[in-house]
């Protein structure tokens, strides 16, 4: 590597060695990491130096000079402008051993590294979104809808998303346009939609700094958008006003009817949420007196962990939208064995006494679980723990505090829940060592 020295705004010349966490390639100048990103293991590139800390640097991409074997052409026009994605200019295969090396250098770096092997599950790259959030942006010439520019809050106006499926990108452009020169546009600040697996349902919410009076003049809205079964508009205070039909969709998982409220967390990938459920079920061990599944959503693992036993589910989750949501699926199954709680999750465990033989689902937000929450489970010694993480820094976190209470992996699983992002999905199981 060469270059006119680590000084912010010097151009440099770098060879990418690896790939690390958010997309980033990493190369060595004088003694210190350069962090790319958008460059890619093999390329040969020019940066420019953004930022220069002890021991490290940031820089900007600005050409490839020689490509990696393993890049190819963008299939999206919006590369490198949009956020989105990392990938889109890199082959498939090759993305997924990227994503294992960097699941497996997260947990070694936190002091919680893995040398068995990893079952990779690959997904389509194109229309796998189920869940998608854009933004608006208004100015001269009317709204813009799309991504976020890397590196800032601009709004790439994005015509079609490789991410979405044809039904969601008619939709937001014919929102986009409807919007266009409508009173109380420009308080209109993004928009959220969400479909079902099958793509029979599509319904969506806008973000808005609208009072709860003003909110119902959107109303109109919803004809304007074909295939839209519902609308809703998230007012200034973070209130929900439903607008037209209903808020919810529907996905077959495993032989079970999930509802989802448009406001209820729910998995994104579309292609792998029926065999994310499965390994969930499968790696929970027969038997035991009682399953906690914590941060349980809409009940994606406990339904049919419900369902496939006759012992005792117990989900606890925060949101009311996505405890009704589990109640009714429930009801519909006929799961009496099933009970649902709306709590935080350290104030349910602190109510609920352990029982020998329990096992436990986890699969916190992007932050990973609290410690209290990690001191929590491990102290009820349960027979297993089942890990679901979306961040692996926060997951290798998490695993170095379990194994400092005696739990440690015994099988791991990587999806690829956001294929062309960053974003890896991993299933990890504990048990007592």
């Amino acid at each position: 590597m060469s270059g006119d020295g680590l000084l912010p705004g010097a151009l440099v010349e770098a060879t990418i060695e690896k790939g690390v966490y958010r997309g980033r390639g990493l190369a060595r100048l004088d003694g210190r990491v350069v962090f790319v990103p958008r460059a890619h293991p093999g390329d040969r590139v020019r940066a420019r130096v953004t930022e220069v800390h002890a021991g490290w640097a940031e820089g900007a991409l600005v050409e490839v000079l020689t490509p990696s074997p393993d890049r190819r052409p963008s299939p999206c026009p919006y590369v490198p402008r949009c956020g989105g994605c990392a990938y889109q200019d890199f082959d498939n295969a090759a993305e997924l051993r990227l994503k294992e090396s960097v699941l497996r250098e997260s947990l070694g770096r936190a002091g919680a590294p893995w040398e068995g092997p990893v079952v990779v599950h690959a997904s389509p790259e194109a229309g796998w979104r189920m869940r998608a959030s854009l933004h608006f942006a208004h100015g001269e010439g009317g709204p813009r809808l799309g991504l976020r520019q890397e590196g800032s809050r601009r709004v790439v106006d994005v015509e079609t998303c490789l991410q979405l499926s044809d039904t969601m990108n008619r939709a937001a452009r014919a929102l986009h346009g409807a919007l266009a020169g409508r009173p109380l546009a420009e308080r209109v600040h993004g928009l959220d939609l969400l479909e079902s697996p099958d793509g029979a349902t599509l319904v969506g919410t806008l973000e808005t700094g609208l009072t709860r009076h003003e909110a119902p003049q959107l109303a109109p809205l919803a004809a304007a958008v074909p295939g839209l079964a519902g609308l809703g508009v998230h007012t200034r205070t973070r209130s929900l006003e439903w607008l037209h039909g209903s808020p919810f969709v529907e996905a077959s998982v495993l032989g079970i009817t999930l509802r989802a409220h448009a406001s209820s967390f729910f998995q994104a990938n579309r292609f792998l949420l029926e065999p994310l459920a499965r390994t969930v079920v499968e790696l929970v061990p027969d038997g035991g007196s009682r399953v906690l599944d914590l941060y349980s959503g809409v009940g994606l693992f406990a339904l049919p962990l419900a369902q496939a036993a006759e012992r005792e589910v117990v989900a606890v989750e925060q949101s009311p939208f996505a405890c009704e949501d589990a109640r009714v699926s429930a009801r519909r199954a006929g799961l009496r064995n099933l009970s649902v709680k709306t709590a935080d999750v350290a104030e349910a465990l602190a109510g609920l006494a352990p029982r020998e033989g329990e096992r436990v689902v986890l699969d916190p937000p992007r932050t990973g679980a609290p410690r209290a929450v990690v001191e929590a489970v491990a102290a009820r010694r349960p027979e297993a723990i089942v890990y679901v993480s979306c961040d692996p820094p926060t997951l290798g976190r998490d695993l170095a505090l379990f194994a400092a209470r005696g739990y440690r992996p015994d099988a791991m699983h990587l999806f690829d829940m956001f294929p062309k992002t960053f974003h890896v999905e991993t299933v990890v199981r504990l048990r007592s060592s």
